[in-house]
């Protein structure tokens, strides 16, 4: 009887699973991949599951598990092993969540070069999916030294789907991603601190240290970039510095090129609010970008809010209040708007093209996640009937923003 049991066994777990895993000391093959209620719908799938299937709780703990990247009907990459946990600032606490992830060793993923360090966006609040894909494209567009690499996948997380995902590379310095010397720091302007060394200035920005690592940096490095950047922010809100200044202190076409990415989107978090990355050199010069976190922005701002495509921004905040008023710069900024305006006026056929490509996944979200046609929670105030209302709400948006600073500028 025992063989005839083991055979009707696997039988059942073929189906259930489509593919048959079971525990042992040895590496599996493949690990299993139940689409039956969510089909494939173009997109490469990431399956992944935790140690004895354990939950992701937090963002500090990180779970060991398996990974592997399927495509239609057969895994198309060795398991891997990584670390997992939840990732994000008010994002963590919704329903569907973002995830950091750590490979044991470094390996490209979807085309994109080899790393340890990959972060899986849920991009949850975002009814349009894209609002973060369209925002790095602009960036490379408009010539960005460093533009976010991403691709589309969906997530199947301890045998259930989790819905669609955008896997980026994270923001860190390394030959693949930002390249500084070791001398260097990048630094990011945020609202609350986390593990990472930080300092206040003197104008009280709160800017955490992101490389080097906790364990590279002393107190006199500290104290000595704290210094550098009291001494532009003092010269800068009063208004003390002329073009030969500006330009010695700031890679000032990178300090431009955040602005427009950030203005025509109204990012709210780009207000000199959180994920303000900043290259800074041993000597104090400065590189913004890249650009990072578009939660908040194309009409969707903060619970209770929403913003309209007409009026400025990020014009009016932080460091860019006080560019702003200097001569050099915001001739600048104008020429620079005038000359790829119609960079920005293609945004809305590339929403339409990447819609195009994800809208299977995106029947598959809204099935586990069902917040088209949801106006009535914490993280959405705007309903659509479908998918297609949603996209061309956001081009309408983009077209209005166009216009209306076309007019103002």
């Amino acid at each position: 009887m025992r063989p005839i049991f083991l055979i009707a066994f696997l039988g059942i777990m073929t189906c259930l699973c489509g593919c048959i895993w079971v525990d042992s000391a040895e590496e599996p093959d493949f690990l299993p991949l139940d689409d039956s209620e969510y089909p494939y719908a173009d997109l490469p799938r990431v399956v992944i599951e935790t140690e004895n299937f354990a939950q992701i709780r937090d963002k500090e703990t990180e779970i060991p598990a398996k990974m592997q990247i399927w495509g239609k009907n057969a895994p198309e990459s060795d398991v891997m092993n990584l670390t997992v946990r939840g990732r994000g600032n008010s994002s963590f606490n919704m329903p569907k969540f973002g995830f950091k992830l750590e490979l044991e060793k470094k390996t490209a993923i979807l085309g994109m070069p080899k790393d340890k360090d990959w972060v899986l966006v849920a991009n949850f609040r975002d009814k349009t999916q894209i609002k973060n894909t369209i925002s790095f494209l602009l960036a490379k567009k408009l010539g960005a030294k460093h533009s976010i690499r991403n691709q589309y996948v969906e997530v199947f997380l301890n045998r259930e789907y989790m819905g669609l995902f955008l896997i980026t590379e994270s923001i860190k310095v390394d030959k693949n991603r930002i390249k500084i010397s070791d001398n260097d720091f990048l630094i990011e302007k945020t609202t609350t601190t986390s593990d990472h060394p930080y300092f206040i200035s003197e104008k009280n920005n709160l800017f955490e240290i992101r490389y080097p690592s906790p364990q590279n940096i002393t107190l006199a490095k500290i104290d000595s970039l704290k210094e550098k950047t009291n001494a532009f922010e003092k010269k800068l809100y009063s208004n003390q510095f002329n073009g030969n200044y500006l330009d010695s202190i700031l890679d000032v076409n990178s300090f431009i090129i955040y602005y427009w990415v950030q203005e025509f989107s109204r990012n709210l978090d780009g207000k000199f609010q959180r994920s303000v990355f900043i290259e800074c050199t041993h000597d104090g010069f400065m590189r913004m970008g890249p650009v990072w976190d578009f939660d908040l922005s194309y009409g969707i701002g903060m619970v209770g809010v929403t913003t309209k495509p007409s009026g400025w921004e990020i014009k009016k905040s932080g460091w860019f209040k006080y560019l702003w008023q200097n001569e050099i710069f915001s001739k600048k900024a104008v020429d620079f708007w005038e000359e790829n305006k119609g960079v920005f006026a293609k945004m809305p056929e590339y929403a339409d093209s990447i819609s195009l490509f994800i809208q299977k996944a995106v029947l598959n979200d809204n099935k586990r996640w069902p917040v088209l046609q949801t106006d009535d929670n914490l993280y959405h105030e705007v309903k659509f009937e479908d998918y297609t209302e949603a996209i061309d709400s956001l081009k309408e948006w983009m077209n209005q923003r166009l216009n209306w600073i076309s007019h103002n500028i």
